[in-house]
């Protein structure tokens, strides 16, 4: 049954286009399970996410202090993880955090390793090119200090040194580096002296906004701000909202616009039109008795936290949709893919511990799907986030078989880059670049290309705004006689103007 199952979810994915639409949002999934030293664990893992109907994974990669290049394991888990999301047509998010509340970086030297330590990813690995600093720096367990005399917000002055310090790191890579700040836990205490110091995110952005303000930086600090709007508990429908509290979930939109907007008025950084993505979100689904083996400690009080699959189906697709009419909102990433296997931890997946599907599968998968081309709801507002639409890629036409085409349109001015990857290596064998406004057919020379299987990978960003990148991958598919199975693509006749 499981075989049927995956069998019947692998058709639906590759019958279902050659690329996702610019209109929407991008969907996908928090999951260091990607991160493995074998290429095979990570491709698969990788699989069971674009089966989902993901098109983005962000993974964690940690730094320790004096560390300034990425090496050893990272860089082969790096390796393997950016292959795997190319081949699957996946965007890789890396979000790049200190080991524990230990290892924060809290003086200008220590901040320039890790800032380095960022830009190597970058240099090293130029397909990746989304980059979140942090992870929940409003908490203690990840940063500390959190507090100072009289309650000064130490944290967030801190921690806008190293997000500045990284911005300027990474964008000395490449301006089309995106970097994406914030990372905040959805509440706090904002109470100095607990035994738990914390900050709430509507504390942080405050008093973030007042740190960055203070260095009278004339640039930027992030091209995107992230959140994690968990709810407590989460049994909560994702609708429910905060309008007396400091908590922020994705009801609470508004507010968290409004935060921003106050925050960096008047300033280098962008904050009413910031675009935002919930970084970490997730509905805990009850484990049936027959799989209950898999797992260990289902007794604990974490495990209770959790709703029946179809509820947890449900509030996702209800998630999706909010999001998708948030204009400023550019995605989605949902806690986890795959159940860790520790009930203590988190059980939100569309698997089970052992990879077996649930049933609120195919629901979420489609549900994504929809968000992501942009056809989930009816909204009042257009989002403000994407430009590239109607992405189609060709396979060589009966009038030119020695050429590859690819269409799309930028809504608003945009420069691109259209490769042609080996899907065996995720290398570029060939490509094109430029500037584009409106409907736009590239044509790329394919004649000196031996039999084989390939993919394309469109890059483009708004001109003039660095950070705007949007990336779409095709399927695998076949040059000459490659004895490789691939997913045909539709041929594309030149569009005479």
């Amino acid at each position: 049954m499981r075989r049927v199952v995956l069998l019947a979810l692998l058709v639906a994915l590759v019958t279902v286009g050659s690329a996702h639409a610019g209109t929407g949002m991008f969907v996908g999934a928090t999951e260091d399970n990607v991160r493995s030293l074998s290429p095979l664990v990570a491709k698969s893992k990788m699989d069971m996410a674009a089966l989902a109907g993901f098109d983005a994974v962000r993974m964690s990669i940690f730094w320790q202090p004096g560390e300034q290049r990425v090496g050893g394991d990272d860089e082969i888990v790096l390796r393997n993880a950016s292959t795997a999301a190319q081949l699957d047509g996946v965007r890789l998010i890396v979000s790049i955090y200190p080991t524990d509340w230990r290892s924060v970086p809290l003086t200008a030297g220590a901040r320039g390793q890790f800032a380095s330590y960022a830009a190597s990813i970058a240099n090293e690995f130029p397909e990746i090119r989304d980059f979140i600093v942090g992870n929940e720096p409003n908490l203690n367990l990840f940063w500390m200090p959190q507090f100072g005399m009289g309650g000064l917000d130490l944290a967030a002055r801190s921690y806008e040194l190293l997000l500045a310090r990284t911005y300027d790191a990474l964008k000395l890579v490449s301006d089309d580096v995106n970097v994406i700040g914030g990372a905040l836990a959805s509440h706090g205490q904002d109470k100095p002296g607990s035994l738990r110091p914390t900050h709430s995110p509507t504390a942080f952005i405050k008093d973030l906004g007042a740190a960055y303000r203070a260095t009278k930086r004339s640039r930027p600090i992030m091209d995107m701000f992230a959140i994690h709007p968990y709810l407590i508990p989460s049994k909560l429908p994702p609708t429910f909202a905060h309008p007396l509290t400091t908590t922020i979930g994705v009801a609470d939109y508004p507010k968290l616009v409004k935060l921003l907007t106050t925050a960096f008025r008047g300033t280098a950084q962008r904050g009413e039109t910031l675009p935002i993505v919930y970084d970490e979100f997730g509905y805990q689904s009850k484990i049936p008795q027959p799989l209950q083996f898999v797992y260990n400690h289902l007794g604990s009080k974490a495990a209770a936290d959790a709703i029946p699959e179809s509820l947890q189906a449900k509030y996702y697709a209800q998630a999706f949709a909010l999001a998708a009419c948030q204009p400023t909102v550019a995605g989605m990433l949902i806690f986890h893919v795959v159940d860790e296997r520790d009930a203590r931890a988190w059980q939100s997946g569309l698997y089970y511990g052992n990879g077996r599907p649930k049933t609120s599968l195919p629901k979420v998968r489609a549900a994504a799907l929809a968000a992501q081309a942009g056809t989930l709801a009816a909204c009042d507002q257009d989002k403000t986030t994407a430009n590239v639409d109607g992405v189609v890629f060709g396979s060589p036409s009966a009038s030119a078989p020695a050429t590859l085409q690819t269409g799309f349109t930028c809504n608003l001015p945009c420069t691109y880059q259209v490769q042609i990857l080996d899907a065996t290596t995720g290398k570029p064998v060939a490509g094109a670049a430029g500037k584009a406004v409106g409907l736009t057919t590239v044509t790329i020379p394919s004649a000196e290309l031996p039999s084989g299987t390939y993919e394309y990978a469109l890059r483009a960003f708004k001109c003039g705004k660095p950070g705007t990148a949007e990336t779409r991958f095709s399927t695998a598919f076949a040059i000459g006689s490659a004895d490789v199975k691939a997913t045909p693509l539709p041929t594309l006749e030149p569009v005479v103007p």
